[in-house]
């Protein structure tokens, strides 16, 4: 039985939103380099983040059934190689992981438990890395991450007994920032030990981009992995700020990068969704925000364009599909996919009724993720699905 909890999209954006920090909450960068270079391989890995947390209502929660579709999907017709499995519940967790394998994808494992004791963030650690290694000693494809910007997720990191409570003091200056940084770095060492112990493939960890925030000591790790959402005019500039990252003479994972479904989304960088009033019930679209497919679609390619002229490891985009920030063409007010940041919009069945059943359906984000990727899609094993 799955007992694990954790931390709703709306509990996270409404405490992310007072403090403009790391990760998925960094501004938009500025810089103006020149010059570029272009690779020959191309990247190693074209994946999408899959979340599989429980939702926020009965009608958002995972279900078996509409994973395994979902993964089919991404594999035959968005022609990913690689699914980022992430979010709580070890259940969920390893039931999408393995149906990933199972279709000949590669894996990229990362649970992101939250607000509970170290030992239970710890305990998920070791459970999800030891079916990563049944996984790879199987045959499958496989790299295990040990999670994501614990500063935020892990109690004890900053002052807080949950997300709410530590966004509110980190806004508040109520936080030595050194001492952060040791506990950081104390519990990430303690992550990697774990994951090595039980992983014996690549490790990983993903990171916020702002190193002076998070610094994190890449030795303790195969792969680096960056939550990447800088937004500049020029490809070379993304070239620039990325090489930083390539210092360590390790392998260079994108663990997420995207952007939202409106103009000028793209030069809001991670912090594109606050465009909604979470104390409004129904919550709201605050302003008067352009709905553009378009516009998010071509974040999407220019970046890939970049990524794929580094060679890099892999590059994961953020994310397949958001079921609790649902499409509603007959009320922009209430279009909560402005602020998402998935590739398929989630429409209701009944949007007034919080229960009802969805579906999704491709934005012009997905036909063009699709198109970059099918281009370079290597055959990949149909497993026992066909």
């Amino acid at each position: 039985m799955d007992k694990t909890k954790g931390i709703s999209r709306a509990q996270f954006l409404a405490g992310s939103a007072a403090v403009g920090l790391a990760g998925a909450m960094l501004p938009a960068g500025q810089a103006s380099a020149t010059g570029g270079e272009r690779g020959r391989g191309g990247l190693q890995h074209r994946g999408v983040v899959y979340t599989v947390g429980a939702g926020e209502t009965p009608g958002t929660a995972w279900s078996a059934a509409r994973m395994r579709e979902d993964v089919r999907v991404i594999r035959d017709e968005l022609h990913a190689d690689t699914l980022d499995v992430t979010g709580d519940g070890v259940d969920r967790l390893t039931a999408t992981a393995a149906e990933a394998a199972e279709r000949g994808l590669h894996v990229w494992l990362q649970p992101t438990l939250g607000d509970v004791p170290e030992r239970e963030i710890l305990d998920s650690i070791a459970e999800c890395g030891r079916f990563a290694e049944r996984l790879r000693r199987q045959g499958a494809s496989v790299d295990f991450s040990v999670g994501c910007e614990f500063w935020l997720f892990v109690p004890g990191i900053v002052p807080g007994a949950t997300v709410l409570e530590r966004v509110g003091n980190l806004q508040k200056g109520n936080v030595d920032m050194a001492q952060m940084q040791r506990r950081l770095a104390r519990f990430t060492r303690k992550a990697a030990a774990v994951g090595r112990s039980v992983f014996h493939g690549r490790l990983s960890y993903a990171a916020a981009q702002d190193e002076e925030f998070e610094p994190v000591d890449w030795n303790l790790f195969d792969v680096v992995g960056i939550d990447y959402y800088s937004y500049f005019r020029q490809p070379a500039d993304y070239v620039r700020e990325l090489r930083r990252y390539l210092r360590w003479g390790k392998p260079l994972a994108i663990t997420e990068f995207g952007t939202c479904t409106y103009l000028g989304a793209p030069e809001s960088g991670g912090m594109g969704w606050n465009i909604v009033d979470h104390d409004k019930e129904p919550e709201e679209i605050k302003g008067d925000p352009v709905r553009s497919e378009r516009t998010q679609a071509a974040y999407l390619v220019d970046l890939l364009e970049v990524f794929e002229s580094m060679d890099l490891y892999a590059a994961m985009a953020f994310e397949f599909v958001t079921a609790d920030a649902p499409h509603r063409p007959d009320s922009p007010r209430h279009d909560l996919d402005l602020a998402s940041y998935s590739i398929t919009k989630a429409i209701k069945d009944h949007p007034d009724d919080p229960a009802s059943d969805w579906h999704w359906e491709p934005k012009e984000a997905f036909h063009a993720v699709a198109r970059q990727y099918g281009r370079r899609a290597r055959p990949a094993p149909r497993g026992d699905h066909g």
